[in-house]
């Protein structure tokens, strides 16, 4: 194999466990297989056009139209020409496929699923690594810069998975460099010339000497190699955390202090775990509260403010110390019926995200910990690392109970505030503003307006709760929802908050989970299929309140039903000083949710660091471990392959066949060529300078055989002899015995480390390398002989042609 050949593996290596590092961020893994096949073609290309050879610009070039075609074949075969020459079409449907597909990365949880979209960005990444690797390492032989784009798929991958088995990502991207950078070595080193210092030739055929083992600075470069990926695992582990500074998590604030920090704009639609493809409903909490009425205790997580035509999302915030007594919510006036309620909440040990989740208005929190408060969303937010996992707090909050004339008769709301919850996109279609209005005609206040906007999605419209329908929450979504009518409950919500503020009513949206299921002990319990999110809209001297337009979820409040009426303050229910009960081990039985329900939100899904948690379901260890077992089986394969290859070599040369002179004289060459080996393996290097009886003498001194071994030695010596220079060779009697005997006496007399490396590694199994290159030399000489062939037919045939 030339150097250059060995140095495109290695790049196409490289590339592949890099890609590795993508396999947490979806499901299934089989897509790596499909993107192994094409960057494999694009790879051969590049072998191919070097070998020609062709300028390095076209080289690269002619991969490059290679990817172009490999990608236009798979994904836009109806669009094309000929189903692989891309024309204007197929530029035009990768467009949207591409757009389609950053759409999907920020609506699916990860991991997630496999669609066409995801799979094209997929296979174009690898592709482009791929491209930009084997140009830098062996178009233009410069293979430390090709770590850059290896760094970048790696890193990139790994930023998103935040996968618990990183190490393993780690330890094969970094392989894979190293691997790079020693057949980058070993080919430089190649071009001196010849590399002396070989220990051992090629055999007893007469084969080239001086190409077995690698050599000195090659296994030095690996010794390097392990030891710096050995530090690299073990020193950050040694060391302390730190996880403040530029790379905190979202949400953290400046410093240890109180009183500084923000909260940034955070979409908690990006990081949402898969957990509703799980066949169980894994309990997330578990409360027990004093609220009569458990209909309404919505746990709220976070509200999404900003809406920019793309997606809601959470606005920068400051954050400051959580006060003891929360401040009075905005906009609640104190004519308004309420009822303080007690809740005691146990979130469960797997359930960790910065977000707590709390019943709104919440007026006070008992909770240890690094927490902050946030004032305008009125939520807490993990500090330093400060995440949900297993916590046990209190909480006393509102039951805030408007009536319908306190709702329609709010004034209006101040100009700041209107300002900036009723901004939309310009970019929104015409058809939201237009449909609202048409919905709320004839509707007196915003109060009306907001009610029939809920009745008109949750039973009036012609809307079904459909999980199968694309998610999205940009305003192509939102168009889409309206035209289509099918959706869940991020649609409902998303949608209904936009009509909202084309009609100058303040709106934004909330997520979190419903109330969950009463349990026989009287707690609540809140399980995965429970994640919601509903709109809130804000009415002066009320604050911001609550709808429900998603149909068959949650419960639709009582101040937006017509026979609604207040009898004024209710007294204080009494807290319940006992605290929750932990979260049960097996599932809550609430609401099915299919396992289709892979979109993000599908049934609602809070997402960390903006209102999903990130859910530790096992199936990102589950894939890792599976992941990481393949690897392990696959490596061990091939580190065990020599042993397999010396035992079917050692049967087969020991085993009966023939009985002419010639098959006779072929045993015993072969019983001479398995004593040879066995001491190779052993530590004794063959020499073919030496006669077979001189090899049998220093067989024997080296490996300090005596008695019935050396003996067989030096029968097997004089049985070659007879075959290479007697006229008969006669009929050799006894040498699998003897072969047999001699390994043994061999094997006895070595360490117990030397013992296991001749049965795990045998160095005599270099001699299949030998075996494939010289195969591969004769294919080359054969091709070589038949193109000369060819060559002189076409020039004989030129002339006849000119005569005729």
């Amino acid at each position: 194999m030339s150097g250059r050949t060995r140095l495109a593996l290695c790049a196409y290596a490289a590339t592949m466990l890099a890609a590795c590092a993508l396999l947490p961020l979806v499901q299934p893994v089989t897509w790596i297989i499909q993107a192994a096949l094409l960057l494999a073609v694009q790879s051969v290309v590049g072998a191919l056009a070097r070998r020609v050879p062709l300028a390095r610009p076209l080289t690269v070039a002619a991969q490059a139209v290679t990817a172009l075609l490999l990608l236009t074949l798979v994904f836009a075969r109806g669009q094309a020409l000929g189903g692989i020459v891309p024309g204007p079409e197929a530029v035009e449907h990768f467009g949207a496929m591409l757009r389609a597909g950053a759409d999907d990365i920020g609506q699916y949880s990860i991991p997630a699923p496999t669609t066409a979209n995801i799979r094209l960005m997929l296979f174009g990444g690898v592709l482009l690594i791929g491209l930009l690797v084997d140009t830098l390492a062996v178009t233009f032989r410069s293979a430390a810069p090709a770590g850059l784009p290896l760094l970048a798929l790696y890193s990139v991958a790994a930023g998103i998975a935040q996968s618990s088995a990183a190490w393993l990502w780690f330890v094969l991207a970094a392989s894979g460099y190293l691997l790079l950078l020693l057949a980058e070595s070993r080919e430089r080193l190649s071009q001196w010339g010849r590399v002396f210092g070989s220990p051992h030739g090629r055999g007893t055929d007469g084969s080239a000497r001086g190409a077995g083992s690698p050599s000195a600075p090659v296994r030095a470069g690996r010794r390097i190699g392990a030891v710096a990926l050995g530090f690299a695992l073990v020193v950050p582990a040694a060391l302390p955390a730190m996880d403040t500074g530029l790379l905190g998590g979202a949400g953290r604030g400046a410093g240890p202090g109180g009183g500084g920090g923000t909260i940034s704009a955070v979409n908690p639609l990006v990081s949402l775990q898969n957990s509703l493809t799980q066949s169980d409903d894994r309990e997330v909490m578990r409360y027990r509260t004093n609220a009569v009425d458990t209909d309404g205790m919505y746990l709220r997580i976070v509200s999404l403010d900003r809406f920019d035509g793309t997606a809601w999302k959470s606005s920068e915030r400051r954050i400051q110390d959580v006060p003891k007594k929360l401040p009075t919510p905005d906009g609640l006036g104190p004519d308004v019926a309420t009822t303080e309620v007690r809740t005691n909440i146990s979130a469960a040990g797997w359930y960790a995200q910065n977000w707590l989740p709390l019943p709104y208005p919440a007026t006070k929190v008992d909770i240890k910990g690094r927490w902050r408060f946030e004032p305008a969303g009125r939520t807490l937010v993990g500090d330093r690392g400060q995440t949900t996992r297993g916590v046990q707090y209190g909480v006393d909050s509102l039951a805030v109970r408007p009536t319908a004339a306190q709702l329609a008769s709010a004034p209006p709301p101040p100009d700041a505030l209107l300002r900036e919850y009723t901004e939309v996109p310009g970019s929104l279609p015409g058809v939201v503003k237009s449909t609202a209005e048409q919905v709320t005609k004839g509707a007196a206040n915003d109060y009306q307006r907001a009610v029939e906007l809920q009745d008109w999605f949750a039973s009036e419209g012609g809307f079904t709760y459909d999980t199968q329908v694309q998610s999205g929450t940009g305003i192509d979504a939102i168009a889409r929802f309206l035209k289509e009518k099918q959706g869940f409950c991020v649609h409902f919500a998303f949608t209904m908050a936009a009509m909202a503020r084309t009609l100058h009513i303040p709106a934004r949206v909330a997520v979190g989970f419903t109330p969950g299921t009463a349990q026989p002990d009287g707690t609540m319990s809140v399980g995965l299929r429970d994640a919601h999110a509903w709109p809130e809209l804000y009415f002066e001297g009320v604050g911001w309140t609550r709808f429900e337009p998603t149909p068959t979820r949650g419960s639709v409040p009582s101040y937006t039903q017509a026979d609604h009426s207040s009898d004024g303050p209710a007294t204080p229910a009494q807290p319940d000083s006992t605290s929750s009960a932990g979260p049960a081990a097996t599932p809550s039985a609430t609401a099915s949710c299919p396992p289709q329900l892979h979109k993000v939100s599908g049934c609602g899904a809070p997402a960390q660091g903006g209102g999903v948690p990130p859910v530790d379901r096992g199936t990102g260890h589950g894939t890792a471990l599976g992941v990481g077992v393949a690897v392990l089986i696959v490596v061990l394969l091939l580190l065990l392959l020599p042993m397999f290859w010396r035992t079917r070599a050692r049967a087969r040369r020991l085993g009966s066949g023939g009985r002419t002179p010639a098959d006779a004289a072929d045993r015993t060459l072969s019983a001479w060529r398995e004593i040879t080996d066995s001491a190779w393996d052993f530590g004794i290097q063959p020499d073919d300078s030496l006669t077979p009886r001189k090899c049998a003498e220093r067989i024997v001194r080296t490996g300090e055989l005596t008695g019935p071994a050396a003996d067989a030695v030096h029968r097997a010596a004089h049985a070659v002899e007879r075959v290479l220079y007697a006229p008969s060779a006669g009929e050799p009697g006894g040498l699998t015995d003897d072969v047999l005997l001699i390994r043994a006496a061999l094997r006895a007399g070595a360490g117990r480390v030397a013992r296991a490396r001749a049965v795990l590694a045998p160095r005599s199994s270099v001699r299949v390398v030998w075996e494939v290159s010289r195969r591969r030399e004769r294919a080359a000489n054969r091709w070589r002989r038949r193109r000369a062939g060819l060559d002189r037919w076409v020039t004989n045939l030129r002339p006849s042609r000119q005569r005729g």
